[in-house]
């Protein structure tokens, strides 16, 4: 059997506000594929100056921010301790020996040695255990169900990143640091599905926190072969502008294919475009080169039909037409090598614009919690006829 290196998480990166000196921020993800190796990708992509990073640590969570006694270790980056991030750039760890658990939560530490300047990181940190009761993957859980949100934590001054208690970690904030990927080497089967999409991609309007994306991980990596499912969502993020993030033509090119193991990406954006008046024969042809790019990288892509969204505050007639112009491309324009159709998992079909009510969260724009499992429904059987994975 060969291994090679697959991306288990992964974040976009986003422009976050306020400024950080001195501290520790401890970041809580959850892994989806299991693996050895573990390597941590730090990203600046934002920064108007280089970062230091004095000491980065991994360890498993116990509660809020203290972690399992004996778990935390130290990475290093090309030998060294320390390591300093550019702006614009990346920085990767070596490799962790040791054996990394499917679907595990991790925290990882970092000390920032002086004034951090513009921080980059993703607003919005959300890092669901398991499934939310009702989805049909209890079992795994023997009915215990953690909770949806794992957010990150600020320490007091100073460098913590190797302390196993909670005691230096005084605030709690909703964003991630830094963290732009985590990989471990896996079977060659094994590979990675990434979701190029905006709010709804993150999990936003689910009541239990629990979004789409999370819902597929799950019931990906339970297939054969297992995958993984990273989120490359943006609040707010648009196909044809920046925002918070790059716009998502960006964001793939120069985030998603430069992660190791990427095989498919799903994309699932555009309806912050056409709230803002964007043309549907715009976001058509960004759809069209999005797939030649991802192609030419050896990338398969699933494209998911643009929600309903009639009644939501930035709703137009125009906008609907062109909602419906940019479906009918996605399911019959043929550049894709496979389709999700949220639009017809969450819509009306009394009034088809509009989302379902038990779908709609309740701003019309946004899937409820019964929506975000109606949509990890759409998009699990095209992912196995793309990827021939088979089971629960």
């Amino acid at each position: 059997m060969t291994y090679r290196p697959v991306t288990t998480w992964a974040a976009a990166a986003e422009r976050l506000g306020g400024g950080l000196r001195d501290l520790t921020v401890r970041n809580i993800v959850r892994t989806t594929v299991g693996g050895s190796g573990l390597r941590v990708r730090l990203t600046n992509a934002f920064g108007d100056r280089p970062v230091t990073f004095g000491h980065v640590h991994v360890g498993v969570p116990l509660a809020g921010a203290a972690l399992e006694p004996g778990s935390n270790r130290m990475l290093t980056f090309g030998g060294s301790p320390e390591v300093t991030v550019a702006p614009g750039a990346t920085a990767l760890s070596d490799p962790l020996p040791v054996r990394v658990r499917p679907r595990r939560r991790l925290a990882i530490s970092l000390h920032v040695r002086g004034e951090a300047g513009t921080l980059t990181g993703r607003n919005r940190a959300t890092a669901p255990a398991y499934p939310p009761p009702g989805f049909g993957l209890e079992r795994l859980t023997g009915g215990v169900l953690e909770s949806a949100t794992s957010p990150a934590y600020r320490s007091v001054p100073g460098d913590h990143a190797a302390d196993e208690g909670s005691g230096a970690f005084t605030e709690q904030v909703a964003v991630w640091h830094w963290l732009d990927a985590l990989t471990v080497t896996a079977p060659t089967p094994v590979s990675t599905v990434a979701v190029l999409g905006d709010s709804i991609a993150t999990g936003v309007g689910s009541e239990t926190g629990h979004g789409w994306v999370d819902l597929l991980a799950d019931l990906a990596v339970l297939g054969s072969p297992p995958l993984a499912v990273v989120n490359e969502g943006v609040s707010g993020g648009r196909v044809l502008a920046a925002g918070t993030g790059r716009p998502a033509e960006a964001r793939l090119t120069t985030e998603v294919l430069t992660k190791p193991g990427i095989a498919a990406v799903i994309l699932l954006a555009g309806l912050n475009d056409l709230g803002a008046g964007a043309r549907a024969d715009d976001l058509i042809a960004a759809y069209a080169r999005i797939a030649v790019t991802a192609r030419a990288a050896g990338v398969r892509v699933i494209a998911g039909t643009l929600t309903p969204y009639a009644g939501a505050e930035y709703h137009t007639e125009e906008g609907e037409r062109a909602r419906q112009q940019v479906n009918a491309y996605v399911r019959h324009g043929g550049a894709f090598d496979g389709v999700a159709d949220f639009d017809a998992a969450l819509r009306d079909p009394a009034d088809p614009a509009r989302l379902l009510p038990r779908h709609d969260c309740g701003d019309h724009l946004h899937p409820s919690a019964a929506g975000h499992r109606a949509m990890a429904a759409a998009a699990e059987a095209p992912l196995k006829r793309v990827h021939g994975t088979s089971g629960r």
